[in-house]
């Protein structure tokens, strides 16, 4: 801040030095005059235009032109965010590229490691002694019979449950379920509700405060620059 400050200042003060030495300088006294007026109305014409952009200044038409608009400036901000960065394609090719990805890295183990195989096999056990050969079974010792069946039945399940999950019909299956315009647009709605959220907390003084942060450092050189071109027009006029 007060390096921009500095800028406006050191040339207005600069520009009124060379007006003070139009006076006392037995040389040139038009020539200096006319730099000095015309660098010092370049410098605060410029000062008063970047000044206005971001206060409101009494019977000015347009000043404080930031602060009063700083709902079509939150709006082109969600607008720039959601059509630069966030938008449908961009995050529906990013979900591709990481099912891609995951088709080589998903691990189901953890997924196998909670099946309940005890149920599993309780289920049909249960099952067969429903079934015809029930009363069968009965006869060779009903459901106990069956449990040294119980360990290796279990094996044999999860081992198949593991080669159906790492086979590639079982990847493409489960990439195919995952919708991902379905998840992309779900994303999106989400990243624009928050966006609209923290948008509707801003004030306007917060709003000026950003675009002050982000423009207004380069905007001090058109103080500077106001008055070096007017300081070359007085010199050019003194000479008509």
């Amino acid at each position: 801040m007060n390096i921009r400050f500095n800028k406006s200042l050191i040339t207005n003060l600069i520009a009124l030095g060379i007006i003070v030495a139009a006076y006392y300088s037995p040389y040139q006294t038009e020539l200096l005059k006319s730099v000095g007026f015309f660098a010092l109305s370049g410098a605060i014409t410029n000062w008063l235009a970047v000044y206005m952009l971001f206060e409101k200044v009494p019977l000015l038409y347009g000043s404080g032109v930031i602060p009063n608009r700083f709902e079509e400036f939150k709006y082109s901000i969600k607008e720039l965010m959601m059509k630069q960065f966030f938008t449908a394609d961009n995050i529906e090719q990013f979900i591709e590229k990481e099912e891609q990805q995951g088709s080589h890295v998903l691990n189901l183990d953890p997924l196998l490691n909670a099946v309940d195989y005890d149920k599993i096999y309780d289920g049909l056990v249960s099952a067969i002694m429903e079934s015809s050969f029930g009363a069968m079974l009965q006869m060779m010792g009903g459901v106990e019979a069956l449990e040294p069946l119980k360990e290796p039945f279990k094996e044999k399940t999860q081992t198949i449950l593991t080669e159906m999950v790492e086979s590639e019909r079982f990847h493409k299956a489960l990439q195919h379920s995952l919708n991902a315009e379905k998840i992309s647009q779900d994303i999106t709605l989400r990243i624009e509700s928050v966006i609209d959220k923290r948008l509707n907390e801003l004030t306007p003084q917060q709003v000026k405060e950003m675009v002050q942060t982000i423009i207004r450092e380069h905007l001090g050189w058109l103080v500077v620059w106001g008055g070096v071109f007017g300081g070359l027009l007085g010199a050019a006029f003194s000479f008509i």
